[in-house]
């Protein structure tokens, strides 16, 4: 097995081919990234998310529901809230002890556990509902993940995510850190997924689209300055980012996102307002 601290020897292609991209590494590299920070300061500011998908994909009592990629476990307690059997997966233990001590302080019964959104520890058909809140949409193979969803999801169920899109600030914010940092060659943005048309090619013809609709999650933080500094301290890529540039790119990447935290401000100098698409998505599995 790979030691996850140590990258990978990176492929060479050949000169005018697509970069490869190294899978195994590049899942190492999301482990230590995610794994970084502490996710559930900035997961638990977005717990209306995960109430919006709960009632836009029509959690019953008593269902069977699967929340991929849960974090802190967001859309989790939210299906749990309306009384349904859920399960939480993420491959952070420090995430999933947060959505348990949550759902303790709430009373809340839930299965938490430590498994791969690409490869899901449940047999076919095993869930009425799965769904995800930006957390799916960040898996190094896409396609193997979008296909894990569909397996697990039973005929005549139901799949709903909420996903950044492009145009919004967080989609802003990805090419921003993006162009400090590169990404690893050939890694698929996550933003794929907060298209129809990415969607369309990541689930194809195995579900039918019961709605779907651009919502916007706002950010509301004291100023840019604090955005940052939450960020910079708690949220694991944006706390890689920094750590991989020298002061003065440092202080290059500081400069980029005030500037874009500012241009997407809506606050009015009352503090910083910042609104951020999603895609909200609901499926029929067919």
């Amino acid at each position: 097995m790979e030691n996850l601290t140590s990258p990978a020897a990176p492929r060479h292609p050949l000169p005018g081919t697509p970069p490869v991209l190294d899978l195994a590494a590049a899942k190492a590299r999301s482990h230590a990234t995610w794994s970084a920070g502490d996710f559930a300061v900035i997961g638990t500011t977005l717990q209306i998310v995960g109430e919006s998908l709960a009632e836009a994909a029509d959690v019953r009592a008593g269902e069977r529901v699967l929340d991929v990629a849960c974090g802190n476990g967001n859309a989790t307690l939210a299906a749990a809230r309306r009384f349904a059997h859920v399960t939480g997966i993420d491959f952070v233990p420090g995430l999933l002890d947060r959505a348990r001590a949550r759902a303790a302080a709430e009373g809340l019964a839930v299965e938490l556990r430590e498994a791969d959104a690409e490869a899901l520890p449940f047999p076919d058909g095993a869930f009425d509902l799965v769904v995800s809140t930006f957390g799916v949409m960040f898996t190094p193979d896409q396609d193997r993940a979008a296909r894990e969803l569909l397996r697990v999801c039973r005929h005549g169920g139901r799949i709903a995510l909420a996903s950044w899109t492009p145009e919004g600030f967080i989609g802003a914010m990805l090419r921003t850190v993006g162009r400090h940092v590169p990404p690893p060659a050939g890694l698929r943005s996550p933003l794929r997924w907060g298209t129809s048309a990415g969607l369309a090619e990541l689930l194809g013809g195995e579900v039918r689209t019961v709605r779907s609709e651009l919502r916007d999650f706002t950010f509301r933080y004291r100023s840019a300055e604090h955005f940052i500094e939450v960020f910079r301290t708690w949220y694991g890529p944006t706390q890689r980012a920094y750590a991989a540039l020298p002061p003065e790119g440092q202080a290059a990447l500081t400069a980029d996102l005030v500037a874009l935290l500012e241009r997407f401000d809506v606050g009015r100098g009352r503090a910083l307002v910042v609104p951020g698409s999603y895609l909200e998505t609901v499926f029929a599995r067919l």
